[in-house]
């Protein structure tokens, strides 16, 4: 059984451009998110894809695979798809570009989850909420499951939500996915967009709409994703605290 890590790296990002390339205490984002990477599985498992030169000739540089995808791909997890054509395996681990803080034990935890994907489930990690800030935080996916930790739905929105309008319990998504081929095929095959998914931008959500289940992995709540170029002093902080 072979298990590839494929981390989706793309230049253009709306809310922060070029942000695989941002530094971080003298290292690119894209760096640090692989570093985390081969510190869960061998080196020659992790593949970065990208559409963009700059990025490629930036992780050729550094010692790291890196596949070259389409430019018009809706989401990472259709750059995945992508670059599964090129990379021969049985799971595909989809690490978020943009999230190095990500913790080497919740990729792991993720990797020895894998059996938990069949025909019709995938796997997502997520994790608790500690706070107000985050549960507004329209960057920040929230994650509403039922008893076995299957997925129910995902929302920008603060959810669940109550009449007093105070954060209570909360959980959000770690931008950690597993899946096999087929679920990567039917996923892109699509061509589009679901509805719910162009509504949110959030793209599990695809997976929920095409009658797949989400079971959901429950990680540590130490990562930070960097959506904007404010997320960087966030991060910045963390790294020099610890």
């Amino acid at each position: 059984m072979k298990i590839v890590i494929v981390i989706p790296a793309r230049f253009e990002s709306t809310r922060f451009p070029g942000k695989p390339l941002a530094s971080i205490l003298g290292k690119s984002l894209i760096r640090h998110v692989w570093e985390k990477c081969v510190l869960a599985i061998d080196h020659k498992l992790v593949y970065v894809a990208t559409d963009d030169l700059r990025i490629k000739n930036h992780c050729e540089e550094q010692g790291m695979q890196v596949v070259l995808t389409n430019s018009d791909c809706l989401t990472g997890t259709d750059r995945v798809y992508e670059a599964a054509k090129e990379i021969d395996a049985d799971y595909y681990i989809n690490v978020q570009g943009d999230e190095p803080l990500i913790r080497p034990e919740d990729i792991k935890k993720v990797i020895s989850s894998i059996h938990l994907i069949r025909d019709r489930v995938l796997i997502n990690a997520q994790c608790e909420i500690l706070g107000q800030e985050d549960f507004l935080n329209v960057n920040i996916p929230k994650v509403v499951t039922d008893s076995a930790n299957y997925l129910i739905y995902i929302s920008r929105a603060p959810i669940p939500f109550n009449k007093s309008g105070k954060f209570i319990i909360g959980k959000k998504q770690v931008c950690i996915y597993g899946f096999n081929k087929e679920q990567l095929e039917c996923f892109a095959s699509l061509g589009k967009k679901t509805p719910l998914e162009c509504v949110e931008d959030i793209e599990i959500l695809r997976f929920l709409e095409l009658g797949y289940k989400v079971k959901m992995i429950n990680v540590s709540s130490s990562s930070i994703a960097v959506d904007v170029p404010d997320d960087i002093r966030a991060v910045i902080e963390k790294i020099q605290a610890e």
